[in-house]
């Protein structure tokens, strides 16, 4: 049948492109041949001071006089583009930490700012300015997991600094691309600084952390990140040494401006500042706050007090309007690069369309994140399932067919939900009797199904552990007993008496399937189970990603992020920002699993190719090659880990990881790999001299299986 369609959709278009490109040859903030500067400048002296303020808040209206569409700065793209239905769902944060990976990492955030546009042109094209479908979002999430109560763990990168900026960089490059002055997504790094809970009181909530620790820990992910041209920064809900970090003289404007340079937006998590006021109670009214923010540096809002307040605080004397158009000058920065007042048509991201989101290539990137980024934790021979041998599987527990334990938080859906139950039915093929059961209830302990089945068949897969349910942000992990954190780091109870009994009834193969966005206790699991493999919240793919290890498909290559303590009571009190006894850098006692650990079904030796030197000064590079060498018969991954220890001083860590790599290895091969270490990295931050310095003394490289297996050691001096 003959169409109307398009010759109408051309003639409208006709009409819609000659009013633009005539506006746009009378406006300079529109025009492509000006600079991003004189453009911004062009638009902030045309903007009343009205129009103005209503940049400085999250849901910015329009300004119709100038054809200025309405714009929401709210959009979350964690782990694939959140909240805004169709979208590919890759591994949780935690999980694409897991896979050592910078360059996967990368893949994944360009695909998710693909989808991002797509949606974005899809939206816009229906006139839909709609929150979670912007093309700025606020993540990377970068803060260091430093206590595996936190139920927000599960967004970050673990908790080393230098994974987590080598990770986040990655992350960020993804979605933001190569050109620094055209932004395909626009990026925010969060929570500036020192915020990792508790949850329950983070509206006023005050971290005590020291100099030395802010600086070695706390903020060396931001530093990184700011270095490599993140577009933002979103500051905490917390106060720091007595200063809410929304209005913190230190942070915002010596530390993030002055001293690193930073010249993009400074975003308040969402309604910071009413905290400041109303909670912490350091500023007696939303109009002072409203200065405050301002002056020290703050210029996009996730509330509306800066829209509902500047106004008066510019009656008030408080601040001028220079001190507006100061705030809002990164704010129109970053909407030039994105190329918002620019002709659509003109987008290099103009042709992204619905061929864009969640395609074949976007499912396997998920799929290829989901395998690399499973940690085998025990195996004592049972994997992988021979399909020669196992005729029938029971797959079973109340995780096995569960959404929730695939997505994590801050995600979106996807029509390719690949549950763990569903993945090992494919993979078993139709040959094998495959039983799925739920198994246990959260609550119940005396009540289980499919042991029978189980008793009956060749092999069991018990899907156990915790959901973003149990763990995750204050109001969205509404089953926590602790406003999204965990009290210790215990399963479920009846997962645990479910899994005895699942043993007592039968001496048959049982692979536990984790899953998990932080440490669990794996040693109350560990009597019980042939098998251990901790999967995260692995994505959409992650029943695939599964079934592909649990067959041998593919060789497990994830590794810890995180130190698994054996009691949450060898760690020091929640509240405690000190990092005095935690994670591996500081940590002395015995753990159930190490930072870094991860086991193989293959075996990867080491041995020098070019040791080190003996002897560095400041400024030079320490290089070295290491001969890796696959010497079983699984063509495999390894993640190569080289970690410093430092001279015998007063707060020194134990050691810290310096350099990583990620080696694929075909089965009875070897591969030299070249790695180095800036020296001027072995910086610490001197209390006394309130400055980094690099130590003199004898050094340790240590090239390693994870933290606590050294497997070669070189040691060096500095003078």
């Amino acid at each position: 049948m003959y169409s109307y369609k398009k010759p109408i959709i051309l003639f409208t278009l006709y009409f819609l492109i000659i009013p633009y490109n005539t506006w746009a040859q009378n406006e300079k903030f529109r025009d492509c041949s000006f600079s991003i500067e004189e453009r911004a400048n062009d638009l902030i002296n045309k903007l009343t001071l009205e129009e103005k303020i209503f940049l400085l808040g999250f849901n910015s209206p329009a300004v119709e006089r100038l054809q200025i569409p309405a714009y929401n700065w709210w959009n979350e793209g964690l782990h694939g583009v959140a909240r805004a239905g169709e979208a590919t769902v890759f591994p949780q944060a935690i999980g694409l930490a897991a896979t050592f990976d910078p360059l996967l990492a990368q893949s994944v955030a360009d695909a998710i700012s693909t989808e991002a546009r797509a949606k974005y042109n899809l939206a816009t094209a229906k006139n839909r300015r709609l929150q979670y479908l912007g093309v700025n979002f606020w993540t990377p999430n970068i803060n260091i997991f430093r206590d595996p109560r936190w139920g927000r763990g599960q967004e970050t990168y673990g908790e080393d600094p230098f994974l987590t900026g080598k990770m986040g960089t990655a992350f960020v490059k993804g979605l933001q691309g190569d050109d620094s002055d055209h932004y395909k997504i626009a990026a925010c790094a969060k929570h500036f600084a020192a915020h990792s809970g508790p949850e329950a009181i983070r509206h006023t909530f005050n971290a005590i952390v020291d100099e030395k620790d802010l600086r070695e820990t706390y903020l060396p992910a931001f530093k990184t990140l700011v270095d490599n041209g993140v577009s933002g920064i979103m500051c905490g809900y917390n106060r720091l040494n007595d200063e809410p970090c929304c209005t913190s003289e230190k942070l915002l404007e010596n530390i993030l401006t002055k001293e690193w340079g930073f010249k993009g937006q400074i975003t308040t998590d969402c309604w910071a500042l009413e905290d400041i006021w109303l909670r912490h109670k350091s500023i007696p009214t939303s109009v002072e706050v409203a200065a405050e923010a301002i002056k020290k540096g703050v210029n996009m809002d996730c509330s509306n007090l800066l829209q509902d307040d500047a106004l008066e605080a510019i009656k008030k004397g408080l601040i001028s309007k220079a001190d507006i158009d100061k705030s809002i000058y990164p704010t129109i920065i970053t909407q030039l690069k994105l190329g918002l007042y620019d002709d659509p048509g003109n987008s290099p991201y103009a042709n992204f369309g619905l061929d864009s989101i969640n395609n074949s290539y976007h499912t396997q990137l998920a799929l290829k994140a989901a395998e690399k980024s499973m940690v085998l934790l025990k195996n004592n021979g049972v994997l992988p399932l021979s399909k020669d041998k196992i005729g029938s599987i029971m797959v079973a527990g109340e995780n096995a067919a569960n959404i929730s334990t695939l997505v994590g938080n801050y995600h979106g859906m996807s029509g390719n939900m690949v549950t763990f139950a569903e993945g090992i039915a494919k993979k078993a093929g139709p040959e094998t009797a495959v039983q799925y059961d739920f198994g246990c209830s959260y609550a119940d302990t005396t009540r289980f199904g499919g042991i029978w089945a189980a008793e009956n068949s060749d092999a069991t897969i018990l899907v156990l552990g915790l959901t973003p349910l149990f763990e995750g942000e204050d109001g969205d992990a509404f089953l926590s007993k602790n406003s999204g954190d965990k009290a210790d780091l215990s399963i479920p109870y009846s997962h645990l008496v479910y899994l005895k009994k699942m043993r007592k009834s039968h001496n048959k193969p049982i692979v536990v399937v984790l899953t998990s966005g932080s440490a669990v206790d794996v040693q109350a699991v560990e009597p019980y189970a042939d098998a251990i493999i901790l999967s995260w919240y692995p994505g959409e793919q992650g029943g695939n990603a599964l079934a592909n290890i649990i067959y041998g498909d593919i060789s497990p290559s994830g590794k810890l992020p995180l130190t698994f303590y054996k009691s949450i009571d060898d760690v020091p009190p929640f509240t405690d920002y000190s990092m005095k006894n935690r994670t591996y850098r500081y940590f002395n006692g015995e753990v159930a699993y190490p930072f870094g650990f991860g086991l193989s079904y293959t075996h990867f030796n080491y041995r020098w190719a070019q040791k080190p030197s003996n002897q560095y000064k400041k400024n030079e590079q320490i290089s070295l090659q290491i001969d890796v060498i696959n010497t079983g018969n699984w063509d495999a991954d390894d993640v190569v880990q080289v970690y410093v220890e430092f001279p015998k001083m007063e707060r020194m860590p134990i050691k810290e990881l310096k350099n990583f790599k990620r080696v694929s290895l075909q089965a009875n091969t070897s591969k030299t790999i070249s790695l180095s270490i800036d020296i001027n990295d072995l910086k610490k931050w001197d209390l006394q001299h309130e400055q980094w310095l690099l130590y003199k003394g004898d050094y340790k490289i240590l090239i390693a299986k994870n933290a606590a297996e050294t497997v070669l050691e070189h040691t060096f001096t500095i003078k």
